[in-house]
């Protein structure tokens, strides 16, 4: 009544059980770490970096410091966000957390 699955299937080989088989339940919690932690983050990764090259002038953006600003200027490592009329600060492009949608556009998916 004690034995493990691995005996049993030793005992009805007539010998040891398959050395892969003692492998086998590590493999699966790789592959369950792959699907459920890895390749979503991979992908929300893969999003962002979308954004941030798709910034552009006029956009409303959200830094990693929590300012919301308008881009008024985009480079290719540094973007220009308008915090206030008349107050430009210079940001490093990858510390921008989101970008805005406009206030009157719902996104297509609701």
């Amino acid at each position: 009544m004690n034995s493990s699955i691995l005996n049993q299937l030793a005992a009805a080989s007539g010998g040891a059980a398959p050395a892969w088989l003692q492998y086998l339940p590590f493999v699966a919690m790789a592959l369950i770490f792959w699907f459920l932690i890895l390749r979503p983050q991979m992908k929300q990764q893969k999003e962002h970096r979308s954004k941030l090259e798709s910034i552009k002038r006029g956009d409303e953006v959200l830094t990693g410091g929590g300012f919301v600003g308008k881009v008024v200027k985009v480079d290719d490592n540094y973007v220009e966000v308008e915090l206030a009329k008349g107050m430009v600060v210079k940001a490093v492009k990858s510390t921008i957390s989101d970008v805005i949608p406009p206030a009157g556009k719902t996104p297509a998916n609701d």
